[in-house]
């Protein structure tokens, strides 16, 4: 779930594809580590696709109108039409996606449950800069992937309409009433600790993940050009909040 001011904020960075990211999947799936790495990561996105369904699905009761209620159901149906293509793709190379899931459902479900909204406006912001945050994550990593899952990954991470719908929102109550943004701002900077820590937690517990962020799976990266990929990805936080009217 992302927006169009972050959606190529890391992939105008990235250098053009070599190595495994200008192989196909017959081919670079031939190394066990890279092809271990990949499964980690559909079904990091898998479990996160279903979470992103779940929490929509549950947004939209606490939706002020019939019309907000309806764009959330919407949102939260191709949520889940994403996390149909990645159980599909796990399940095509040979993979239980349940189980290519299950590691990263603690992690998540922890996530999810320390930042847990308190009213709709909490949970609109939470759901565009936790879930553009993972997105940003993500499409740092498709940059190093071979030529099919980079497409897949791309796919599932096109944005669903929430993150303008958000803006729209959050604007819009902001503008209404000016205190609601400090107490947002607040909520939103918390978002951002708590989704960098989650996602170098995950990162961390994966090997083949860790591998492949730091070089030793795909091509490009190195620990120096990882503590760049975070800094990015704290750039783009900072673009969303200002769309926000929200101080970073």
């Amino acid at each position: 779930m992302e927006t169009p001011d972050n959606a190529t904020a890391a992939s105008d960075e990235a250098p053009a594809p070599t190595g495994i990211a200008a192989q196909d999947w017959a081919t670079a799936s031939a190394d066990p580590q890279y092809r271990a790495a990949v499964v980690d990561l559909l079904g990091a996105l898998a479990y996160g696709e279903l979470a992103a369904f779940e929490r929509l699905a549950e947004d939209a009761k606490l939706a002020p109108t019939l019309g907000d209620k309806a764009a959330l159901a919407k949102m939260a149906s191709a949520e889940f039409h994403h996390f149909e293509q990645l159980t599909d793709r796990l399940a095509a190379v040979d993979e239980v996606p349940t189980a290519a899931m299950e590691p990263f459902a603690k992690a998540l479900d922890d996530f999810h449950r320390q930042t847990a909204p308190s009213d709709w406006l909490e949970g609109l912001v939470k759901a565009y800069v936790g879930d553009s945050i993972a997105s940003d994550f993500y499409r740092e990593i498709a940059a190093r992937l071979d030529t099919d899952t980079r497409s897949l990954v791309l796919s599932v991470l096109d944005d669903t309409g929430h993150g303008n719908f958000a803006v729209e929102k959050v604007r819009a109550a902001i503008e209404a009433e000016p205190r609601v943004g400090g107490r947002l701002a607040l909520w939103a900077r918390r978002l951002m600790g708590e989704a960098l820590s989650q996602a170098q937690r995950v990162v961390a517990d994966r090997d083949a993940l860790s591998m492949m962020l730091v070089g030793g799976v795909a091509d490009g990266f190195d620990l120096a050009e990882v503590g760049r990929m975070f800094s990015r990805i704290t750039e783009a936080h900072t673009k969303r909040m200002a769309a926000l009217g929200l101080a970073a």
